[in-house]
C-alpha cells in the first residue's frame, strides 16, 4: 500500500484538521448522530504488566490484537454506522526509541485498516506514543506515523477539539510546541465560545480528573491547578464534555456544566471493567454515552432506547 492510500485509510489529520470532513458542509446541524470512542489499546502492556515490568516488557501483543480486531468487528457491524472512531490515545505501549515500537505501530495499523472506510479514524496522542515529556522529535515522529498531534473538526454542527495533554503534564523539552497548542486552544475556544456550534466536545489522553475536580493530584489526572484553569475554560467556551482515557478503568465526574468522561481501555485492564468501547450519542440538546464491552457490542449492538434517540428531531 502507497504513503497516499495508507493516509487515506487513516484519514490523518493535516494542517490542524481532519480532510475526512468539509469544515465547510459539516458546520450545520444535520439531526442527531454517533460516534464510538476507544482508548488504549497500548499493544504489549498486558505482557509487560502481567511481569510486572512496566519499563522494559512488552514483548508480546498477541492478546492485544485480538482484542483490537473484536473492537474493530464490532464496529464494522453497526448499523446505522457510527460518524467517526475515535482512539483516545496509547495506541502502543513501547515508549518512543524503545524496542518493539515499530513492531507494535506494524501491527495496530494493520488492524486499524479494517476498520469499515466510511468510518474516519480519529485519532488522539497519549503518553505512550509522544513520551512522557515530549521532545519535538517524539511529536514529530508521531505526526509522521498517524497525523497531528492536536487538530479540529466539525461533524453535524459540532465542534470537536483534539488536544495534545502531554503539553499539559510536562512541556519542559518543548516549551515552543506547547506555546503553540496554547495559542491554537484558546482561538478554537474563542470560536466555541461564540456559540455557533450545537456543542463542543475534547478529546484529550489523560483526564483533567477521574472523579472529582477537587481529588489529589495522581498520575492517571492533571495537577489540581492547571485542570481547574482548563476545566473552567473550558465551561466559559461551552465545552459540554472531555473524552479521554488513561486510567484503564472507567471512571468521571462533573464540573459546573462539564461531563468528565474517562473510558477504560480495548486493550488492558487495571480494574475491573471489561475491554469494551463506548458509544457516544449527540442529539440537540445532550450528549449521552454508555460503555460497551466487546463481546456485548459484537453480539447485541446498541440498546434500542440509544438507538431511538437517534430518530430525534
Amino acid at each position: 500500500m502507497s504513503a497516499a492510500e495508507e493516509a487515506g485509510v487513516f484519514h490523518r489529520a493535516r494542517g490542524r484538521t481532519l480532510d475526512s470532513f468539509s469544515s465547510e458542509k459539516e458546520r450545520e446541524w444535520k439531526g442527531p448522530f454517533y460516534f464510538i470512542q476507544g482508548a488504549d489499546p497500548q499493544f504489549g502492556l498486558m505482557k509487560a504488566w502481567a511481569t510486572g515490568d512496566c519499563d522494559n516488557g512488552g514483548d508480546e501483543w498477541e492478546q492485544e490484537i485480538l482484542l483490537a480486531e473484536q473492537a474493530v468487528q464490532a464496529i464494522n457491524k453497526l448499523n446505522p454506522k457510527p460518524k467517526f472512531f475515535v482512539l483516545c490515545g496509547d495506541l502502543v505501549h513501547a515508549m518512543p526509541g524503545r524496542p518493539w515500537r515499530k513492531e507494535q505501530t506494524e501491527d495496530l495499523q494493520r488492524v486499524l485498516r479494517t476498520v469499515d472506510r466510511d468510518i474516519p479514524l480519529v485519532l488522539v496522542s497519549g503518553n505512550h506514543d509522544v513520551g512522557n515529556v515530549p521532545t519535538p522529535e517524539t511529536i514529530a515522529e508521531f505526526q509522521r506515523t498517524w497525523g497531528d498531534d492536536y487538530f479540529s473538526f466539525w461533524v453535524g454542527g459540532v465542534l470537536f477539539l483534539v488536544l495534545n495533554s502531554q503539553f499539559l503534564y510536562d512541556a519542559s523539552r518543548c516549551p515552543t510546541l506547547k506555546q503553540e497548542h496554547d495559542h491554537w486552544l484558546d482561538q478554537q475556544l474563542r470560536t466555541a465560545r461564540q456559540r455557533t456550534c450545537r456543542h463542543a466536545v475534547v478529546f484529550q489522553h489523560i483526564p483533567l480528573f477521574l472523579r472529582s475536580i477537587d481529588e489529589d493530584d495522581d498520575y492517571f489526572n492533571l495537577t489540581k491547578a492547571l485542570r481547574k484553569e482548563m476545566a473552567d475554560k473550558f465551561v466559559e467556551a461551552g465545552i459540554k464534555a472531555v473524552f479521554s482515557g488513561h486510567y484503564h478503568r472507567n471512571a468521571g465526574g462533573t464540573y459546573r456544566n462539564l461531563d468528565m468522561v474517562v473510558s477504560s481501555a480495548i486493550g488492558c485492564q487495571l480494574g475491573k471493567d471489561p475491554h469494551g468501547l463506548r458509544v457516544v450519542v449527540v442529539t440537540a440538546e445532550k450528549i449521552v454515552h454508555r460503555y460497551y464491552s466487546l463481546d456485548e457490542l459484537n453480539e447485541k449492538g446498541i440498546e434500542d432506547d440509544l438507538m431511538d434517540l437517534l430518530k430525534e428531531n
